[in-house]
């Protein structure tokens, strides 16, 4: 059996024991009540017939007489007379006289005339009055026993006068009170009968229909799970308020516990707030930037049989993946450079075999000499000496050749002086490459017909770490006119059409990393280190275009010696702008 029905069921079992509980009391109230008056009303009928001048004399003349009067004398009497009386006059069940020893002088039978009484007398024989319910001759009778004094006596006792009323009489009173309680009773039971019915239904509604043990095992699948995964998981009630805020969400938004807050108040990107209105599409997904994190987001509606219980909103860290994917791009980028290379290797070993083949040994010495000048790999990229870190001299290298097929040119600005070692590059990937891909894309955009991309990078030593300061420059468009400098680390910001359009992709304005997250993702990471990606010159219509820099602490091993002279023309470029 159902919970919801057996606590129908005891509700039910509990208003009809308190209402027939409640309607045995009220009629044993009511029926004692009752009697109480007819006692009374016995008591006070039979001391106005023993009060009674002629009744008191009639008693005494015949109690002074030897023996008894036959009953067709006493039938005829004045004692009978007056007692039929006052039985007529005030409905009563009987009203009985007797002499001094208890033989009846008046009854309603005139058969049972000159017979002793079938209840006791010697209370009222005694001197006292005394209410009764008792089983006479005539029945069952609720009444009262009154001395009859001597004439000018009140010590004397003479007689008694019996007065009751009868039970039959008293039920039937009852029975017309009792009407009234059994409809009170009857209309209780059907108030709390549907007072029960109606509990009944709301428990479904909140339980949603479910049992006390599958509700207590929601309660704790649902604690296993929330707090199991890695994915942020946000509930919103029907009535817009957080009702679950687990602890992943907690940590990629960066806030604490927001369960009971209302949902359009609540500090969190306004992207996660969009996707429960009402017009939201449930497919959508959307990624945004937050808290150094790169979150993917969408949201589903919560229905229960047809009932709507809110949305279910749900965040994925895709930091990892996103950088994960910026590394394979620049291995793949490097791959192919390497590629390359190995066929221009072979190429170089033919020549140097044909040299020697045909005794061309002063030729081919100096052609060993050439190639031993330029190093083994020539990637596209001027100076790209002055980067000492392997690292980097990969990275910008790799950018430089996936530049080259691009048809731009990527250069080393000569106040480049790199002397430590990357130490976090993973980081440095991220912020170097966003900015790069983005100057290389507004170059291939530019009305220039000389596209290039200059970078300049600079280490500065400190006791915790170096810091790198990164300046990028390109041959577009700038930004658009009118442009906030702002709005270009907006999340969405994009020229290719995209929803966080700020100026016209005509008007030469950045990109953000393909997807409107470059920017704004290079900048919560610097920023996250204690840096800041900023942007130093719009650019002008027809180039040269924008200027950026990054700079980023702890990001090498740094140096020792003595800052080198381009230091000082890196801060001026950095002021001037």
């Amino acid at each position: 059996m159902r919970f919801s029905t057996q606590t129908l069921l005891l509700q039910l079992g509990v208003v009809l024991l308190v209402v027939l509980l409640s309607g045995a009391v009220h009629a044993w109230l009511v029926s004692g009540r009752i009697g109480n008056e007819a006692e009374n009303q016995a008591l006070t009928l039979a001391r106005t017939v023993a009060s009674d001048p002629g009744i008191r004399s009639a008693v005494q003349a015949i109690s002074k007489e030897e023996g008894t009067p036959p009953a067709p004398v006493l039938a005829t009497g004045p004692v009978q007379a007056a007692a039929e009386a006052a039985r007529l006059r005030t409905g009563a069940f009987f009203v009985a006289i007797t002499d001094e020893t208890g033989l009846r002088l008046a009854h309603p039978d005139p058969a049972l005339l000159g017979e002793h009484v079938s209840t006791d007398p010697s209370v009222a024989l005694a001197g006292r009055e005394e209410t009764t319910r008792n089983t006479g001759t005539l029945g069952p009778s609720a009444g009262a026993k009154v001395p009859i004094y001597a004439p000018g006596s009140s010590t004397t006792v003479v007689g008694i006068v019996s007065v009751g009323y009868s039970m039959e009489s008293l039920g039937q009173s009852l029975a017309r009170d009792i009407v009234p309680i059994v409809l009170t009773a009857g209309g209780a039971l059907l108030t709390g009968v549907l007072a029960s019915f109606l509990l009944r239904r709301r428990l479904q509604r909140l339980t949603l229909g479910l049992e006390p043990e599958e509700i207590s095992t929601l309660v704790h699948d649902q604690v296993a799970v929330l707090q199991g995964v890695d994915d942020g998981v946000i509930g919103v009630s029907a009535d817009g308020r957080i009702s679950v805020f687990n602890a992943a969400a907690q940590r990629l938004l960066e806030q604490p516990d927001l369960s009971g807050t209302p949902w359009a108040d609540a500090p969190v990107p306004g992207q996660l707030k969009a996707l429960t209105r009402p017009d939201a599409a449930e497919a959508d997904a959307i990624e945004l930037v937050a808290g150094g994190s790169v979150l993917v987001a969408s949201a589903r509606k919560a229905l229960h049989r047809s009932e709507d219980l809110g949305w279910v909103v749900m965040l994925r860290d895709r930091t990892e993946l996103q950088q994960l994917t910026r590394q394979l791009d620049a291995v793949g980028t490097m791959s192919t450079a390497l590629r390359a290379q190995r066929h221009e290797f072979a190429n170089q070993l033919h020549t140097i075999a044909g040299l020697m083949s045909i005794g061309q040994h002063q030729q081919a010495r100096d052609y060993l000499a050439g190639l031993a000048a330029t190093g083994p790999l020539k990637f596209p990229v001027d100076q790209a000496e002055l980067l000492q870190d392997p690292y980097l001299q990969a990275f910008v290298g790799a950018k430089g050749v996936e530049a080259d097929e691009r048809g731009v040119t990527l250069r080393i600005g000569p106040e480049t002086l790199v002397r430590g070692q990357v130490t976090e590059p993973q980081d440095v990937t991220t912020v170097l490459g966003n900015l790069i891909d983005n100057a290389v894309n507004a170059a291939v955009v530019g009305s220039s017909p000389d596209r290039w991309v200059e970078l300049e990078v600079l280490d500065e030593a400190h006791d915790d770490g170096g810091t790198l300061h990164i300046v990028v420059a390109d041959s577009g468009n700038g930004l658009a006119a009118g442009t906030d400098p702002e709005a270009v680390f907006a999340e969405g910001f994009t020229t290719a059409g995209g929803p966080g359009l700020a100026a016209p992709a005509a008007a030469g304005a950045r990109t953000s990393g393909g997807q409107g997250l470059g920017l704004a993702l290079a900048r919560k990471l610097a920023r996250r280190r204690g840096g800041d990606v900023r942007l130093l010159e719009p650019g002008t219509p027809g180039g040269p275009g924008a200027v950026f820099m990054a700079s980023l602490p702890r990001t090498t091993t740094g140096t020792t010696a003595g800052t080198p002279a381009g230091t000082t023309d890196l801060a001026g470029k950095d002021n001037d702008a």
